[in-house]
């Protein structure tokens, strides 16, 4: 994946230095289509789980316990379309998977399952998301964008601890939907510079809000502020600084209908992350 971005940024940097307008858009037309990519690295600050009661099951630190103190290779796709340069709606998907391995030097209760100290662990988190936007720009100004809207995102959450002698292993899947608030705005300097941020973000408590029909605590926070260089061609090139967290805390009241569900209805997962990416953005 890597060698594929970084030819399709070469490619597209040459391309802008001999064409004239936009690469995939007609200039007179009220929609207009983008593709962005980004590629960078990821850390974790802080993580951590419990699956089960807080008097009976432990909670793991997958950064001090599970091995995620290193960096690891972040990817971020996004397509969609401006209308009528105020109206934005965009698809994105975001993959997220850390697999790692460790020896646990304590004992471990994880869903109902105790991990003895000293049992060599391979630990998987995959929290990849799919998340559908819609924003509104309330500045009809060429150098100056300022909106909100409101986003869906599609959470597709896949847990797993197992031994590595396969004699012990326990899963937690979880799909679902999840609301969000979207804020967005950018300043575009004479000399081609620009200065963007956005934020999707939500904290819900509450039946329905939180996607699910009990009480059940969840949130979401996904902010970035970005520093880019617009060439000829509206294509953008950009570094970016993004925090990615969000948590989920309760009690399940859904019935355990599939294998792969927590055996134990409770749960407290709380992560933050911070990337940093170079990308492009073709308009």
């Amino acid at each position: 994946m890597k060698k594929i971005f970084l030819v399709l940024v070469l490619a597209v940097i040459a391309l802008s230095a001999f064409a004239e307008g936009s690469l995939i858009n007609n200039e007179d037309s009220p929609v207009q289509f983008f593709l962005e990519s980004e590629l960078g690295v990821v850390g974790i600050p802080y993580h951590t789980i419990r699956i089960g009661e807080a008097d009976t099951a432990s909670t793991f630190d997958f950064v001090k316990e599970g091995g995620q103190e290193i960096l690891y290779k972040f990817e971020r796709f996004n397509l969609g379309m401006t209308i009528a340069d105020q109206h934005r709606v965009s698809f994105l998907y975001q993959p997220l998977e850390l697999v790692t391995e460790t020896v646990f030097a304590a004992d471990r209760i994880i869903d109902g399952v105790t991990f003895t100290a000293g049992t060599p662990m391979e630990v998987s988190y995959g929290f990849p998301f799919y998340r559908i936007t819609y924003g509104y720009d309330f500045f009809e100004d060429d150098n100056a964008d300022l909106g909100i809207g409101a986003a869906l995102q599609l959470r597709n959450a896949s847990i797993v601890f197992k031994q590595l002698d396969g004699a012990q292993m326990t899963v937690s899947q979880n799909l679902g939907p999840v609301p969000a608030i979207y804020l967005f705005g950018k300043y575009n300097f004479n000399s081609g510079f620009f200065l963007s941020t956005d934020i999707t973000g939500l904290y819900a408590s509450s039946a329905i809000i939180n996607g699910a029909d009990f009480e059940f605590e969840g949130s979401i926070l996904d902010a970035s502020v970005r520093s880019g260089y617009t060439l000829k061609n509206n294509i953008d090139l950009f570094l970016n600084l993004r925090f990615l967290g969000g948590s989920a805390a309760g009690t399940s009241e859904y019935a355990r209908d599939n294998w792969t569900d927590s055996t134990e209805a409770t749960t407290a997962n709380y992560l933050a992350t911070t990337s940093l990416t170079f990308g492009l953005t073709v308009k």
